[in-house]
Protein backbone atom coordinates (compact mmCIF):
# COMPACT_ATOMS: atom_id res chain seq x y z
CA UNK A 1 0.00 0.00 0.00
CA UNK A 2 1.40 3.53 -0.80
CA UNK A 3 1.46 5.32 2.34
CA UNK A 4 2.38 8.65 0.88
CA UNK A 5 0.34 11.67 1.89
CA UNK A 6 1.37 14.24 -0.24
CA UNK A 7 -1.78 15.01 -1.53
CA UNK A 8 -3.06 15.75 2.20
CA UNK A 9 -0.89 19.24 2.51
CA UNK A 10 -3.50 20.99 5.24
CA UNK A 11 -7.05 21.15 6.60
CA UNK A 12 -8.42 22.28 3.88
CA UNK A 13 -7.10 18.75 1.87
CA UNK A 14 -8.38 16.72 5.09
CA UNK A 15 -11.60 17.96 4.62
CA UNK A 16 -11.61 17.63 0.99
CA UNK A 17 -10.80 14.34 1.31
CA UNK A 18 -12.90 13.55 3.90
CA UNK A 19 -16.18 14.37 2.27
CA UNK A 20 -15.57 12.46 -0.56
CA UNK A 21 -14.87 9.60 1.34
CA UNK A 22 -18.20 10.09 3.26
CA UNK A 23 -19.99 10.23 -0.26
CA UNK A 24 -18.71 7.49 -1.30
CA UNK A 25 -17.66 4.92 0.91
CA UNK A 26 -19.46 5.53 4.67
CA UNK A 27 -23.28 4.35 2.50
CA UNK A 28 -25.55 3.47 5.27
CA UNK A 29 -25.92 -0.46 5.99
CA UNK A 30 -28.82 -2.09 4.19
CA UNK A 31 -31.94 -2.64 6.13
CA UNK A 32 -32.47 -6.62 5.06
CA UNK A 33 -31.98 -8.64 8.10
CA UNK A 34 -28.97 -10.75 7.27
CA UNK A 35 -26.08 -12.11 9.18
CA UNK A 36 -23.25 -10.57 7.66
CA UNK A 37 -19.41 -12.76 8.73
CA UNK A 38 -16.34 -11.28 9.20
CA UNK A 39 -13.10 -12.43 10.23
CA UNK A 40 -12.91 -9.27 12.80
CA UNK A 41 -15.53 -6.87 13.29
CA UNK A 42 -14.00 -3.72 15.05
CA UNK A 43 -16.93 -2.02 17.29
CA UNK A 44 -15.69 2.13 17.13
CA UNK A 45 -14.41 4.52 13.94
CA UNK A 46 -12.43 6.78 16.30
CA UNK A 47 -8.92 6.94 16.62
CA UNK A 48 -8.64 3.76 18.29
CA UNK A 49 -10.74 1.27 15.56
CA UNK A 50 -8.60 2.84 12.61
CA UNK A 51 -5.53 2.59 14.12
CA UNK A 52 -6.65 -1.01 14.79
CA UNK A 53 -8.58 -1.31 10.74
CA UNK A 54 -4.64 0.37 9.73
CA UNK A 55 -3.20 -2.95 10.88
CA UNK A 56 -6.02 -5.03 10.20
CA UNK A 57 -5.56 -3.83 6.39
CA UNK A 58 -2.03 -4.87 6.01
CA UNK A 59 -2.69 -8.06 7.12
CA UNK A 60 -5.42 -8.76 4.64
CA UNK A 61 -7.86 -9.60 7.04
CA UNK A 62 -11.93 -9.54 6.09
CA UNK A 63 -12.91 -6.88 8.49
CA UNK A 64 -15.94 -3.60 9.02
CA UNK A 65 -15.48 -1.02 11.43
CA UNK A 66 -18.86 0.04 12.94
CA UNK A 67 -19.29 3.93 14.17
CA UNK A 68 -22.17 4.89 15.41
CA UNK A 69 -21.75 8.71 14.28
CA UNK A 70 -23.53 9.78 10.82
CA UNK A 71 -19.47 10.91 10.11
CA UNK A 72 -16.03 9.67 11.19
CA UNK A 73 -14.47 12.29 13.37
CA UNK A 74 -18.37 13.11 15.10
CA UNK A 75 -17.08 12.26 18.43
CA UNK A 76 -14.49 15.25 18.23
CA UNK A 77 -16.99 17.48 16.31
CA UNK A 78 -19.72 17.25 18.82
CA UNK A 79 -17.07 18.58 21.64
CA UNK A 80 -17.22 22.13 23.10
CA UNK A 81 -16.20 25.32 20.15
CA UNK A 82 -13.41 26.27 21.83
CA UNK A 83 -11.25 22.88 22.54
CA UNK A 84 -8.05 22.32 21.35
CA UNK A 85 -6.09 19.23 22.20
CA UNK A 86 -4.46 18.32 25.28
CA UNK A 87 -1.02 17.40 23.20
CA UNK A 88 0.67 18.96 19.87
CA UNK A 89 0.35 17.90 16.43
CA UNK A 90 3.48 16.17 16.98
CA UNK A 91 1.87 13.59 18.87
CA UNK A 92 -1.86 13.94 17.20
CA UNK A 93 -1.13 11.47 14.49
CA UNK A 94 -1.65 7.65 13.99
CA UNK A 95 0.59 5.22 11.99
CA UNK A 96 1.10 5.76 8.58
CA UNK A 97 0.19 9.78 8.54
CA UNK A 98 1.06 12.40 10.07
CA UNK A 99 -1.00 15.22 11.53
CA UNK A 100 -0.77 18.04 8.99
CA UNK A 101 0.93 21.23 10.27
CA UNK A 102 3.41 22.72 12.13
CA UNK A 103 4.32 19.83 15.06
CA UNK A 104 4.28 22.43 17.58
CA UNK A 105 0.36 23.55 17.25
CA UNK A 106 -2.65 22.01 19.26
CA UNK A 107 -5.24 21.39 16.61
CA UNK A 108 -8.82 22.37 17.34
CA UNK A 109 -11.53 19.59 17.79
CA UNK A 110 -12.73 19.78 14.04
CA UNK A 111 -9.72 19.48 12.68
CA UNK A 112 -9.22 16.30 14.63
CA UNK A 113 -12.73 15.29 13.40
CA UNK A 114 -11.08 15.74 9.86
CA UNK A 115 -8.26 14.24 10.11
CA UNK A 116 -9.83 10.92 11.75
CA UNK A 117 -12.23 10.98 8.50
CA UNK A 118 -9.49 11.34 6.07
CA UNK A 119 -7.38 8.81 7.45
CA UNK A 120 -9.84 6.72 6.89
CA UNK A 121 -10.38 7.55 3.41
CA UNK A 122 -6.80 7.68 2.09
CA UNK A 123 -6.30 4.09 4.10
CA UNK A 124 -10.03 3.02 2.35
CA UNK A 125 -10.95 1.66 5.40
CA UNK A 126 -13.90 -0.02 5.51
CA UNK A 127 -16.43 1.88 7.97
CA UNK A 128 -20.02 1.81 8.26
CA UNK A 129 -21.61 4.48 10.06
CA UNK A 130 -24.96 5.27 11.60
CA UNK A 131 -24.49 1.79 13.08
CA UNK A 132 -25.51 1.75 16.78
CA UNK A 133 -24.59 -1.67 18.83
CA UNK A 134 -27.26 -3.33 20.93
CA UNK A 135 -25.31 -6.34 22.24
CA UNK A 136 -22.33 -8.72 22.15
CA UNK A 137 -22.27 -12.19 22.44
CA UNK A 138 -20.56 -15.29 21.47
CA UNK A 139 -21.92 -18.87 20.78
CA UNK A 140 -19.14 -21.46 20.27
CA UNK A 141 -15.95 -20.09 18.73
CA UNK A 142 -18.05 -16.76 16.84
CA UNK A 143 -19.18 -13.46 18.10
CA UNK A 144 -22.24 -11.78 17.15
CA UNK A 145 -23.38 -8.15 17.31
CA UNK A 146 -26.83 -6.87 17.20
CA UNK A 147 -27.13 -3.48 15.73
CA UNK A 148 -31.18 -3.05 15.45
CA UNK A 149 -32.29 -5.07 12.28
CA UNK A 150 -28.47 -5.38 11.30
CA UNK A 151 -26.41 -8.80 12.67
CA UNK A 152 -22.55 -9.30 11.99
CA UNK A 153 -20.72 -12.63 12.79
CA UNK A 154 -17.02 -13.24 13.44
CA UNK A 155 -14.15 -14.52 14.86
CA UNK A 156 -12.91 -11.83 16.79
CA UNK A 157 -14.20 -8.44 17.85
CA UNK A 158 -12.32 -5.25 18.85
CA UNK A 159 -14.02 -2.68 21.33
CA UNK A 160 -12.13 0.27 20.33
CA UNK A 161 -13.74 2.84 22.48
CA UNK A 162 -12.58 5.00 25.16
CA UNK A 163 -13.88 4.37 28.69
CA UNK A 164 -15.30 7.47 28.78
CA UNK A 165 -19.24 6.86 26.96
CA UNK A 166 -22.12 8.01 29.30
CA UNK A 167 -22.10 10.83 31.47
CA UNK A 168 -21.29 10.61 34.93
CA UNK A 169 -23.57 13.64 37.27
CA UNK A 170 -23.80 13.11 40.96
CA UNK A 171 -27.08 12.23 42.08
CA UNK A 172 -28.05 15.07 44.14
CA UNK A 173 -27.80 17.64 40.98
CA UNK A 174 -31.56 17.24 40.75
CA UNK A 175 -31.93 18.96 44.22
CA UNK A 176 -30.48 22.55 42.56
CA UNK A 177 -33.07 24.64 42.32
CA UNK A 178 -34.47 24.51 38.90
CA UNK A 179 -33.45 27.67 37.48
CA UNK A 180 -29.66 26.91 37.70
CA UNK A 181 -28.54 25.61 34.55
CA UNK A 182 -26.54 22.05 34.55
CA UNK A 183 -24.48 20.99 31.98
CA UNK A 184 -22.26 17.90 31.43
CA UNK A 185 -18.76 18.68 30.09
CA UNK A 186 -20.19 16.38 27.12
CA UNK A 187 -22.89 18.80 26.53
CA UNK A 188 -21.39 22.39 26.88
CA UNK A 189 -20.34 23.88 23.67
CA UNK A 190 -20.36 27.75 24.15
CA UNK A 191 -20.91 30.64 26.69
CA UNK A 192 -24.36 30.85 24.92
CA UNK A 193 -25.26 28.59 27.03
CA UNK A 194 -25.43 29.89 29.95
CA UNK A 195 -27.31 32.35 31.75
CA UNK A 196 -25.79 35.91 33.32
CA UNK A 197 -24.28 35.47 36.38
CA UNK A 198 -21.53 33.23 38.08
CA UNK A 199 -20.42 29.75 37.08
CA UNK A 200 -19.22 26.77 39.13
CA UNK A 201 -17.12 24.26 37.39
CA UNK A 202 -17.26 20.68 39.21
CA UNK A 203 -14.04 18.81 38.27
CA UNK A 204 -10.26 20.20 38.27
CA UNK A 205 -9.04 17.84 35.16
CA UNK A 206 -8.26 18.52 31.70
CA UNK A 207 -12.19 19.68 30.42
CA UNK A 208 -12.33 21.56 34.09
CA UNK A 209 -9.44 23.93 34.14
CA UNK A 210 -10.74 24.84 30.01
CA UNK A 211 -13.98 25.20 30.66
CA UNK A 212 -13.42 27.20 33.66
CA UNK A 213 -11.12 29.85 32.22
CA UNK A 214 -13.02 30.41 28.99
CA UNK A 215 -15.84 30.88 31.54
CA UNK A 216 -13.90 32.99 33.51
CA UNK A 217 -13.89 35.79 30.19
CA UNK A 218 -17.58 36.55 30.89
CA UNK A 219 -18.81 35.12 34.31
CA UNK A 220 -17.69 35.05 37.85
CA UNK A 221 -16.25 31.52 38.03
CA UNK A 222 -15.15 28.91 40.67
CA UNK A 223 -13.91 25.75 40.20
CA UNK A 224 -14.60 23.06 42.77
CA UNK A 225 -12.77 19.51 43.11
CA UNK A 226 -10.15 17.48 44.34
CA UNK A 227 -7.15 18.65 42.43
CA UNK A 228 -5.93 15.62 40.38
CA UNK A 229 -2.23 17.59 39.68
CA UNK A 230 -0.83 19.39 36.31
CA UNK A 231 2.31 19.21 34.18
CA UNK A 232 4.51 21.79 36.17
CA UNK A 233 5.59 23.51 32.83
CA UNK A 234 4.35 26.12 30.37
CA UNK A 235 3.78 23.28 27.61
CA UNK A 236 2.94 25.49 24.82
CA UNK A 237 6.19 26.76 25.12
CA UNK A 238 8.49 25.08 21.95
CA UNK A 239 11.72 24.38 24.10
CA UNK A 240 9.33 22.48 26.64
CA UNK A 241 7.94 21.04 23.95
CA UNK A 242 10.55 19.74 22.00
CA UNK A 243 12.45 18.39 25.04
CA UNK A 244 10.46 18.14 28.34
CA UNK A 245 7.19 17.01 27.20
CA UNK A 246 9.18 14.60 24.43
CA UNK A 247 10.05 13.11 27.56
CA UNK A 248 7.37 13.19 29.59
CA UNK A 249 4.55 11.62 26.99
CA UNK A 250 6.81 9.17 24.83
CA UNK A 251 9.12 7.92 27.78
CA UNK A 252 7.28 8.50 31.19
CA UNK A 253 4.47 8.08 30.05
CA UNK A 254 4.74 5.21 27.51
CA UNK A 255 7.62 3.08 28.33
CA UNK A 256 7.73 3.46 32.21
CA UNK A 257 4.06 4.32 33.52
CA UNK A 258 2.62 1.18 32.06
CA UNK A 259 1.10 -2.37 33.46
CA UNK A 260 4.61 -4.09 32.98
CA UNK A 261 6.68 -1.93 35.21
CA UNK A 262 5.75 -1.83 39.52
CA UNK A 263 5.46 1.94 39.59
CA UNK A 264 3.26 1.81 36.54
CA UNK A 265 0.78 -0.82 37.99
CA UNK A 266 0.99 1.18 41.13
CA UNK A 267 0.01 4.68 38.75
CA UNK A 268 -2.52 2.51 37.26
CA UNK A 269 -4.21 1.60 40.28
CA UNK A 270 -4.45 4.92 41.01
CA UNK A 271 -5.76 6.53 37.84
CA UNK A 272 -7.78 3.98 36.68
CA UNK A 273 -11.04 5.68 37.87
CA UNK A 274 -9.74 9.03 37.54
CA UNK A 275 -8.21 11.93 35.47
CA UNK A 276 -4.83 12.13 34.73
CA UNK A 277 -2.89 15.26 35.54
CA UNK A 278 -3.75 18.73 33.73
CA UNK A 279 -1.39 18.94 31.20
CA UNK A 280 -1.84 22.94 30.05
CA UNK A 281 -3.78 24.68 32.54
CA UNK A 282 -2.03 24.85 35.77
CA UNK A 283 -3.14 26.72 39.12
CA UNK A 284 -1.28 29.35 38.73
CA UNK A 285 -3.27 29.80 35.37
CA UNK A 286 -6.70 29.59 36.46
CA UNK A 287 -6.04 32.17 39.29
CA UNK A 288 -4.79 34.55 36.65
CA UNK A 289 -7.67 34.42 34.67
CA UNK A 290 -9.97 34.95 37.56
CA UNK A 291 -11.19 31.59 38.76
CA UNK A 292 -11.34 30.84 42.11
CA UNK A 293 -10.80 27.14 43.81
CA UNK A 294 -13.29 26.19 46.06
CA UNK A 295 -13.33 22.51 47.98
CA UNK A 296 -15.54 19.39 46.63
CA UNK A 297 -19.15 19.70 45.93
CA UNK A 298 -20.91 17.61 48.20
CA UNK A 299 -24.38 18.11 48.05
CA UNK A 300 -27.20 20.68 48.35
CA UNK A 301 -28.48 23.12 50.84
CA UNK A 302 -31.38 25.30 49.93
CA UNK A 303 -31.63 24.73 46.42
CA UNK A 304 -27.98 25.69 45.52
CA UNK A 305 -24.39 23.46 45.76
CA UNK A 306 -23.23 23.15 49.20
CA UNK A 307 -19.06 22.74 49.44
CA UNK A 308 -17.30 20.32 51.68
CA UNK A 309 -16.21 23.40 53.97
CA UNK A 310 -20.17 23.77 54.38
CA UNK A 311 -20.58 27.27 52.51
CA UNK A 312 -23.29 27.43 49.62
CA UNK A 313 -22.41 29.40 46.32
CA UNK A 314 -25.17 31.45 45.03
CA UNK A 315 -24.68 30.42 41.24
CA UNK A 316 -26.89 30.28 37.68
CA UNK A 317 -25.04 27.87 36.08
CA UNK A 318 -22.93 24.73 36.95
CA UNK A 319 -20.93 22.37 34.75
CA UNK A 320 -20.35 19.25 35.24
CA UNK A 321 -16.93 17.86 34.76
CA UNK A 322 -17.21 15.10 36.48
CA UNK A 323 -16.38 12.27 34.48
CA UNK A 324 -18.33 9.54 32.41
CA UNK A 325 -19.36 5.60 32.96
CA UNK A 326 -17.56 2.96 30.77
CA UNK A 327 -20.92 2.61 28.91
CA UNK A 328 -20.35 -1.35 28.53
CA UNK A 329 -23.61 -2.64 29.34
CA UNK A 330 -24.58 -4.33 25.83
CA UNK A 331 -21.37 -6.45 26.31
CA UNK A 332 -23.34 -10.21 27.43
CA UNK A 333 -20.09 -11.72 28.43
CA UNK A 334 -18.82 -12.76 31.73
CA UNK A 335 -15.85 -10.26 31.02
CA UNK A 336 -16.58 -7.85 33.83
CA UNK A 337 -15.22 -7.44 37.69
CA UNK A 338 -17.60 -6.21 40.34
CA UNK A 339 -17.36 -2.74 39.83
CA UNK A 340 -17.57 -2.95 36.18
CA UNK A 341 -14.14 -2.88 34.91
CA UNK A 342 -13.46 -5.60 32.05
CA UNK A 343 -10.65 -8.30 32.72
CA UNK A 344 -8.93 -7.43 30.42
CA UNK A 345 -4.57 -7.41 30.28
CA UNK A 346 -3.14 -4.70 28.08
CA UNK A 347 -6.33 -5.19 25.67
CA UNK A 348 -6.44 -8.91 25.91
CA UNK A 349 -9.47 -10.41 27.34
CA UNK A 350 -9.62 -13.20 29.95
CA UNK A 351 -10.97 -16.08 29.18
CA UNK A 352 -11.93 -14.82 25.99
CA UNK A 353 -9.30 -15.34 23.08
CA UNK A 354 -11.07 -13.78 20.92
CA UNK A 355 -12.49 -10.83 22.40
CA UNK A 356 -9.94 -7.57 22.58
CA UNK A 357 -10.05 -3.71 23.66
CA UNK A 358 -8.50 -0.76 22.49
CA UNK A 359 -8.82 3.20 23.86
CA UNK A 360 -9.30 2.33 27.13
CA UNK A 361 -7.87 4.30 29.94
CA UNK A 362 -4.76 2.77 30.74
CA UNK A 363 -4.80 0.01 28.72
CA UNK A 364 -1.42 -0.72 29.05
CA UNK A 365 0.42 2.46 29.93
CA UNK A 366 -0.71 5.96 30.62
CA UNK A 367 -0.59 6.61 27.34
CA UNK A 368 -3.41 4.49 25.80
CA UNK A 369 -5.99 6.96 25.66
CA UNK A 370 -3.64 9.70 24.01
CA UNK A 371 -3.36 9.71 20.03
CA UNK A 372 0.26 8.38 19.57
CA UNK A 373 -0.21 5.84 22.32
CA UNK A 374 -3.64 4.05 20.88
CA UNK A 375 -1.59 3.00 17.63
CA UNK A 376 1.03 0.90 19.45
CA UNK A 377 -2.11 -0.68 21.49
CA UNK A 378 -3.86 -1.67 18.14
CA UNK A 379 -0.71 -2.84 16.62
CA UNK A 380 -0.16 -5.06 20.08
CA UNK A 381 -3.66 -6.39 19.58
CA UNK A 382 -3.95 -6.85 15.72
CA UNK A 383 -0.49 -8.96 16.50
CA UNK A 384 -2.44 -11.20 19.03
CA UNK A 385 -5.24 -12.18 16.53
CA UNK A 386 -2.61 -12.77 13.18
CA UNK A 387 -0.86 -15.45 16.31
CA UNK A 388 -4.44 -16.98 17.26
CA UNK A 389 -5.37 -17.44 13.58
CA UNK A 390 -2.12 -18.68 12.59
CA UNK A 391 -1.59 -21.35 15.86
CA UNK A 392 -3.02 -24.43 14.95
CA UNK A 393 -3.60 -25.22 18.88
CA UNK A 394 -6.97 -25.25 19.71
CA UNK A 395 -7.55 -22.79 22.19
CA UNK A 396 -9.70 -23.87 25.11
CA UNK A 397 -12.61 -20.96 25.33
CA UNK A 398 -15.28 -21.24 28.32
CA UNK A 399 -19.01 -22.14 26.55
CA UNK A 400 -21.33 -18.94 26.91
CA UNK A 401 -24.50 -19.36 24.47
CA UNK A 402 -26.39 -16.24 24.04
CA UNK A 403 -29.73 -16.28 23.05
CA UNK A 404 -30.35 -14.64 19.54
Amino acid sequence: MNTNIQAVSGIDGLIEEGAAFAEANVAPLKSASQRKRYDVVVIGGGQAGLSVGYQLKKLGLNFLILEASARVGDVWRRRWDTLRLFTSARYDGLDGMPFPGPPGAFPGKDQMGDYLESYAAHFQLPVQTGVWVQRLWREGRRYFVDAGEQRFEAEHVVIAMASFQGRKVPSFAKQLLPHIVQLHSSEYKSLAQLKPGAVLVVGAGNSGGEIAIEAATQHPTWISGRDPGQIPFPTEKPWVQAIIMRFVFKFLFHHIFTSNTPIGRKVRSKLLHSGGPRIRQRRSTLKRAGVQWVPRTSGVKDGLPRLEDGRTLDVQNIIWCTGYERGLSWIDLPIFEPNGDPRQQSGLVENEPGLYFVGQHFQHSLSSTMIFGVSRDAARVVAAIKSRRQSMVVLPMIPHLGSS
